[in-house]
């Protein structure tokens, strides 16, 4: 099950109270005071985990919440911290307070992590309160209540290069060809239904990371269909392969799609058009591959690839492309 947006309730452990204590020990006049410091609560921290690839871990609890500090005790010993509690989520999570709506932290690097719930302080022993006017105070302190936030998490999925193009494009069918993913592939539209990830493995020295993005169709940035909860994964990959059926079961125009889906990402995030993107005429066995793809390059002007994920033409090719854009890419950013 692959989930991307959930929301959760977060509370840090409470700390301990202070102890009110005196020593009373054979041969020693006087005692005094020796009552120490509660514990501080536990803190609810949310981390990254690259083994993670969706929230689905999290959504059947909803409830987070750390352990509370021990009391103080006498002999001036302080009360043991509460555990904090870790929430592990995927690379690409952004974490948000969700009643204020704001951004806490965009956890995009492996180990990165937030505090969101903080533990309370333990309460103060009757020893802190001593003073040289109050010798004996029968004071403590009770310790403070751990810190309450319901957090929003949204994943974003991070990749190298994103597939895009209208439902049954050949998205998941190429990515279950490029790398070892197991997408869900069918002759009807709509056969995706979450973003997949496959790890493209070339030669001993590169490697780059696919998402296949559920079809889009026209109205995607407004919601239509899944509209939102696809695009926004799109929004952290490098490079857009932009997938273009020659012969749609729909018998829609080929040319048309390509700038429907252009379209929606513009109206999406319109810095998306400013990627690099790599066109493709995909089931290129079919008799009217050649001719969308001479029609596209007369109205683009820009170099148009033909594919057949069944047969495994043009796939070589198109892997070079895509490690040659990355490499350009990762040299003007260095």
């Amino acid at each position: 099950m692959f989930i991307d947006q959930v929301t959760i309730y977060c509370k840090g452990g409470d700390g301990g109270d202070g102890c009110l204590s005196f020593r009373r020990e054979a041969n020693v006049p006087r005692g005094g005071p020796d009552g120490g410091d509660g514990g501080r609560g536990g803190m609810v921290v949310v981390r990254t985990d690259q083994n993670i690839s969706s929230l689905a871990n999290i959504v059947g609890q909803k409830h987070w919440k750390a352990g509370r500090g021990q009391h103080g005790e006498g002999a001036e010993r302080t009360g043991a911290y509460g555990k904090d509690v870790d929430i592990l989520v995927p690379l690409g999570t952004i974490v948000r307070d969700a009643d204020r709506e704001h951004v806490l932290k965009d956890l995009s690097q492996d180990g990165d992590s937030v505090v969101v719930a903080r533990g309370g302080r333990g309460g103060r022993g009757n020893k802190s309160f001593a003073t040289s006017t109050n010798r004996a105070p029968r004071e403590f302190a009770k310790g403070e209540s751990g810190q309450e936030r319901n957090v929003s998490l949204e994943l974003k999925l991070i990749a190298d290069v994103g597939l895009i193009g209208k439902p049954n494009a050949g998205k998941s069918t190429l990515l279950s060809r490029l790398s070892r993913a197991n997408p869900e592939v069918g002759n009807y539209p709509f056969t995706t239904k979450y973003p997949n990830l496959g790890l493209v493995r070339v030669g001993y020295d590169h490697q780059f990371v696919v998402a296949d993005i559920p079809g889009l169709i026209e109205g995607a940035h407004a919601g239509v269909g899944l509209g939102h909860e696809f695009l926004k994964h799109v929004e952290r990959t490098k490079v857009l392969v932009h997938l273009i059926e020659p012969e749609p079961a729909d018998q829609s125009d080929p040319i048309e799609n390509y700038h429907k889906i252009s379209k929606e990402l513009r109206l999406h995030d319109a810095s998306l058009l400013d990627r690099p993107e790599i066109i493709v005429v995909t089931k290129c066995e079919m008799p009217d591959a050649v001719a969308v793809a001479e029609l596209l390059n007369e109205e683009l002007h820009k170099s148009i690839r033909q594919i057949s994920a069944v047969t495994g033409k043009g796939l070589p090719e198109l892997i070079g492309e895509i490690l040659q854009v990355l490499q350009r890419l990762e040299e003007s950013d260095g």
